[in-house]
């Protein structure tokens, strides 16, 4: 027997010991387990230099450390309780959403009274809102984002925060390593030489960009907390292109929130869980009361909300979950905004159970792909759903908003897209508004939008060329693990 037989037996072994890491220690889907051998199966070699880069699960080592620098303590819960409602105080109203406030509880994300918020749909309009807030800080600015570009948007910002740092306020900043891997270092080491704090947020195997066995793993979020009183979350990205600047997907279409009230809180405490991991810290939550992170907050708004997170240090898949109660729970109709579209077969049940429950969902997508692999296995799902008698739009451009409006009450808009990578791979966060005004106002944004849409109906996919459906049928087989 010669050494390549004793190579395929390594390489065989190796294959099988993937598969039961993959089964019993990451404990991954079915769908993702046979993606996955599939690759290793057709593709070798190659195929395990992939699962290498983009298919190794977190290891318990990390997954302990992130739970460990969680913000808990007795301060912390006595500061905010007095600020938090249970579901009874909700008016008659909105009682046909307290199953879904129960859900959002139980996975960890207490109800928030009390909001004033503000739905950008447009880059430069946030943009020049969230300069105006970060100009106007005092005590603190904590950002967070998963693109933080070194262009015009991207120094707009830059130049600010650094303004502010020299100025004294405290200044702290997250970036993701693969979302930003066209901003050069430098860029950010100008903000630590004006004395703000900067952190890379799963940083690469000897700080080579290119040698990252995370890179699968994306903090996805986008987070500003402004004194403690203002924050900032949706889809929009530190970026040109996200400000309606970019010439190859044009118009861009995005959703973003501006809240006071609090709602501050919890995403002020979803930074500061990110920031203790990144740092490597432990000072107990008395120290960030200490420094001011949770003022007494602003309650000049009526609605109420919830922000859930999920990421890949969880076992359950609180996002997904909340989406399928969301949907669920409707009883006249969902429109839904998402620049992609590769659902696993438990969300696919739910929408199906909503359509046979006589529920009206309008779904609308990009007709221009950024991800054409992800582009073509969206068509492939969304076929099957207009067959079903789901209305499918393509807007005129590029919709990157993360959106879903529920009946007459209930929106959600956040940074999670519609697919397994948000659902399973990425840290995300996104916030459910309980007000019948949100409501109305985004329902009218997308009723707006569809004046720039083409409707797709069963004809139009019946009409692609065959090598496009063979395309869409290929990826649509690998979904789960794209």
């Amino acid at each position: 027997m010669n050494v390549w037989f004793w190579v395929f037996i390594a390489y065989i072994i190796l294959n099988f010991l993937i598969m039961i890491s993959m089964i019993f220690i990451e404990r991954r889907s079915l769908s993702t387990v046979i993606s996955w051998v599939t690759v290793l199966t057709f593709l070798p070699i190659v195929g395990f230099l992939i699962y290498l880069i983009f298919g190794s699960g977190l290891s318990i080592r990390v997954r302990h450390m992130i739970a460990n620098h969680k913000l808990y303590g007795l301060e912390y819960d006595q500061k905010i309780i007095k600020y938090f409602d249970d579901e009874k105080s909700m008016s008659k109203e909105y009682e046909n959403t307290l199953s879904l406030v129960r859900c959002c509880y139980n996975y960890g994300s207490i109800l928030c009274p009390k909001n004033g918020i503000k739905i950008f749909i447009d880059g430069q309009d946030k943009l020049k809102n969230l300069l105006a807030d970060i100009e106007n800080a005092k005590e603190s600015i904590n950002i967070e984002y998963y693109i933080f570009d070194d262009d015009e948007t991207g120094k707009s910002v830059m130049n600010t925060l650094i303004k502010k740092a020299k100025e004294g306020v405290k200044v702290k900043l997250i970036y993701d390593s693969i979302g930003c891997l066209k901003a050069p270092r430098r860029f950010f080491r100008k903000l630590k030489k004006a004395g703000g704090e900067v952190a890379e947020f799963f940083p690469p195997f000897a700080y080579i960009r290119m040698i990252n066995l995370k890179m699968n793993y994306r903090n996805h979020k986008k987070i500003v907390v402004i004194d403690g009183k203002i924050a900032y979350t949706g889809g929009m990205n530190i970026r040109n292109d996200h400000m309606n600047k970019g010439k190859k997907l044009h118009p861009w279409r995005d959703a973003h929130l501006r809240i006071v009230g609090t709602g501050v809180y919890p995403l002020q405490n979803i930074f500061l869980n990110d920031w203790r991991y990144v740092k490597k810290e432990n000072y107990p939550s008395s120290y960030y009361m200490e420094q001011g992170m949770f003022p007494e907050p602003i309650t000049s708004g009526n609605a109420y909300l919830q922000v859930v997170v999920s990421g890949p240090d969880s076992p359950i898949q609180n996002i997904k979950e909340t989406f399928i109660k969301l949907i669920t729970n409707a009883k006249k109709e969902i429109l839904i905004q998402t620049p992609y579209f590769v659902p696993d077969e438990a969300f696919m049940s739910a929408l199906r159970i909503a359509l046979a429950s006589g529920v009206k969902i309008k779904m609308m997508v990009p007709s221009q792909p950024d991800h054409r692999t992800v582009f073509w296995a969206t068509q492939s799902y969304l076929k099957e759903f207009v067959e079903l008698g789901v209305d499918v739009y393509y807007f005129d451009g590029f919709v990157h908003s993360k959106a879903i409006v529920v009946d007459d009450e209930i929106l959600s808009i956040g940074t999670c897209n519609l697919d397994n990578r948000s659902f399973n791979l990425n840290f995300e966060d996104t916030v459910i508004m309980y007000s019948k005004e949100l409501n109305q106002e985004y329902r009218g944004y997308f009723n707006e939008d569809l004046k720039h849409c083409k409707h797709a109906d069963i004809l139009y996919f019946k009409k692609k060329l065959f090598l496009t459906k063979f395309a869409q049928a290929i990826f649509r087989l690998f979904s789960p693990i794209l």
